[in-house]
């Protein structure tokens, strides 16, 4: 079977990921391009890695055989991107967000959805061991029916990380901790629980940086299914703390916590599930975790490609996550 030929644009921090994940690959797949503006990233990322770079993205939408593309660029170019990736009949996977407002996003899953293309999400803590087998319990109906579904992120970014041009803005990036930290929490806690209603919330910037968007937030809801929920998300909390969901059944609690799975029964037996080294992050430097994860989503993302199994997480999953998020927003506004 021959290779699937894919490209990476965008070599910025978690592009080191995905690259060591499509090298671990390379039995299956050969990354054969890879582009960034920047002269200095593509010279450092070919010297570390051995893919060979291109000077421009022209060279790798006008290569017929290149089957998939990479994207991971800032929020706000997905969609320009996305745009030229259809055109030119390649499938794609993206960094979450999908962009940086909810039109922008809701076009590029209609992009996909019209070209016929699998669009496939960088939100790759579905992917971890514990956060896997928690969905397993939940849709076998061993916890019984939701009747709370919550979320915490207690993250630390120091200033130095929002000094970076663009980062914790709007324009460049959508949003501040919901959009950019917070969105793998959400999407996991939406996957297990369903879609939220009626949204409560408080959205503030604190003390701790000098930002342009919100990096804390607490908001209330219930479910579709009659469940109620809490989301609490900050990057203030020094040093960084693993992020956790706790879902309680009418059967039975489970506690999800950073690599850890803990469920209690209500008939007395229990499950625990300990990972290995793809959590992390929550601290000062965000990728402070391994790359086994990403592997495990780009395995999936080329299984989609060549077999037609479905997707894990989708742009239509990713766009219920980005609408829950612009519902907190805009309650906390209101």
């Amino acid at each position: 079977m021959s290779k699937l030929r894919v490209a990476i644009i965008g070599l910025g921090m978690a592009a080191g990921h995905h690259a060591r994940a499509v090298l671990a690959l390379a039995h299956r797949v050969e990354c054969v391009a890879a582009y960034s503006p920047t002269a200095g990233r593509r010279q450092a990322f070919s010297a570390e890695f051995g893919i060979p770079t291109v000077g421009g993205p022209d060279e790798i939408f006008e290569d017929p055989s290149i089957r998939a593309v990479l994207i991971l660029t800032p929020p706000n170019t997905h969609l320009e991107l996305v745009r030229r990736a259809t055109e030119a009949r390649k499938h794609i996977l993206l960094e979450k967000p999908l962009d940086v407002s909810l039109e922008r996003a809701e076009a590029i899953v209609s992009l996909a959805r019209d070209a016929k293309l699998l669009l496939g999400m960088v939100l790759q803590n579905r992917f971890r061991p514990g956060a896997m087998k928690l969905d397993e319990i939940v849709k076998s109906g061993r916890l019984g029916e939701l009747v709370e579904a919550s979320a915490a992120l207690r993250n630390w970014r120091p200033q130095s990380y929002y000094d970076e041009a663009g980062r914790g803005t709007w324009a460049r990036d959508g949003g501040g901790v919901l959009l950019t930290q917070a969105i793998h929490v959400i999407d996991l806690l939406l996957s297990y629980a369903g879609t939220p209603v009626d949204v409560v919330s408080y959205v503030r910037t604190t003390p701790v940086h000098r930002m342009e968007t919100e990096d804390l937030v607490a908001a209330v809801f219930s479910f579709e299914s009659g469940a109620i929920g809490s989301l609490n998300a900050t990057t203030a909390a020094y040093p960084g703390f693993p992020e956790r969901i706790e879902l309680i059944g009418t059967k039975g609690t489970a506690i999800l916590s950073g690599e850890r799975l803990d469920v209690s029964f209500a008939d007395g037996t229990s499950e625990r599930v300990i990972g290995g080294n793809t959590s992390g992050g929550a601290g000062a430097n965000p990728m402070a975790f391994g790359h086994e994860s990403h592997l495990a989503l780009i395995e999936n993302f080329v299984d989609a490609i060549e077999t037609g199994s479905p997707l894990r997480v989708t742009g239509e999953d990713a766009l219920k996550t980005h609408r829950f998020i612009d519902a907190i927003l805009t309650a906390g506004r209101t």
